[in-house]
Order: structure tokens, then sequence, then C-alpha cells
């Protein structure tokens, strides 16, 4: 799926990357610009501003108004709606930060680029393709909390 989100929803565009959509994002988008982007680029409009969300419908831009207490709700609404799945695949996954595809990428080539007890645990590794960012990816031991995440939000989706 294709999306541009607003500045409201920066932390939504991150965890939507992780799961291989492609999301544009950045705080310094005027609400116009998101409108346009949204309409010329086909993508979905994501937001909790109501206002932004009214103009962006009568203007003909796919929009979402993103509802939710807690990422985890806001996450399912948006799966649910979409039929988005919630789980990680790597050969799908975007970069969080910067949107990107992201590649496997050999042991050898990231030594001195992670911390050296990452590199002495860990054998599968990721970079970001955008080289502005080169970003470098393992399952450490936040993959747990990230997993624990996406099944919170999915049990949402699914109980809605």
């Amino acid at each position: 799926m294709k999306f541009i989100a607003d500045g409201m929803v920066g932390r939504l565009a991150r965890w939507l990357r992780l799961i291989g959509n492609d999301v544009v994002y950045s705080r310094d988008l005027t609400d116009n610009e998101l409108i346009r982007r949204a309409v010329t680029e086909a993508r979905i409009l994501l937001t909790s501003d109501v206002e932004l969300y009214r103009r962006a419908v009568a203007d003909g831009a796919d929009s979402f108004l993103v509802k939710g207490r807690t990422e985890a709700e806001r996450l399912a609404r948006i799966a649910k709606r979409f039929r988005i799945d919630l789980d990680i695949d790597t050969a799908t996954s975007r970069c969080p930060t910067c949107n990107a595809t992201i590649r496997p990428v050999k042991k050898e080539q990231v030594k001195g680029m992670v911390p050296p007890s990452t590199y002495k645990v860990f054998n599968e590794f990721w970079e970001c393709t955008n080289r502005d960012c080169g970003k470098i990816y393992w399952q450490g031991s936040h993959w747990k909390k990230i997993g624990e995440h996406l099944s919170k939000a999915e049990r949402l989706a699914s109980e809605r």
C-alpha cells in the first residue's frame, strides 16, 4: 500500500514501513502539499486531524482519519481498514527511518558499522538501500518487543 502521513502520525509511519508499506512522511509538508501528493501519487492520506481529513476528502484525496488511544489501537484500525498483514517480512520491509527498501547484507560487510557485541552475536543483517541513510538492521533484543506490539495490534484488529 502507498500512504502519506501527516506530522501527527509519524510513529505509525515507521510501523507501516516496517511491515512493508510505502509511506511518505515529513513534518515539513503543509496540509496543501499532503493533499496534493495524496492525489497526484495515488496515496492514502493518514491523519488524526479532523479538519485536514475533511479538506482531503473534499479535494478528492483518498484519506483515513486515524483514531485510537494507543499506537497499537491506531495500527489495528489501519490494518483492519486496509487489510494489512501485521507481520514483518524482511523481503518486503522498508527502512523505518527513510522509507527506502532494505536488503540483506553479508555479516562481513557490516563489521565496524555495528557495535562489536552485535557483530559477534548476530549473523543476519539488512541495510537501507538509500545511501544517505544506510542504516543497518538486525533482529536484536528489541525484536521481541516489536513482535509483541504487532501481535497486540493484530488481536485488536480481529476484535473490531
